[in-house]
């Protein structure tokens, strides 16, 4: 395969990954505060809404600095300039 299609083929990768942190790093936050925390609130109703978006936003975060590690080790790994293409193109000035 030429770098343009391993390019492609790395970011349709790292996107579905990214995507499956951020599910299960929301499930794994929310599950424990669905069945545990939540019958703590004295409204359960307000609580589960807010703990949905504490849960969430915390799962952005989470997926984000997963990502990052995994990038880097992998990028330590293996040389990306010999296997990917520049996604903006040549940073050069003409």
């Amino acid at each position: 395969m030429n770098k343009k299609a391993n390019t492609l083929l790395f970011i349709l990768g790292a996107t579905v990954f990214n995507i499956l942190t951020t599910v299960i790093s929301f499930f794994v936050l929310y599950i424990p505060f669905a069945l545990f925390l939540q019958s703590h609130f004295p409204d359960p109703q307000s609580a589960s809404s807010w703990g949905l978006i504490v849960c969430m936003i915390a799962a952005f975060v989470l997926s984000f600095v997963i990502y990052r590690v995994v990038l880097k080790q992998l990028l330590k790994k293996i040389d990306a300039e010999k296997h990917f293409d520049p996604i903006f193109g040549n940073q050069r000035k003409r």
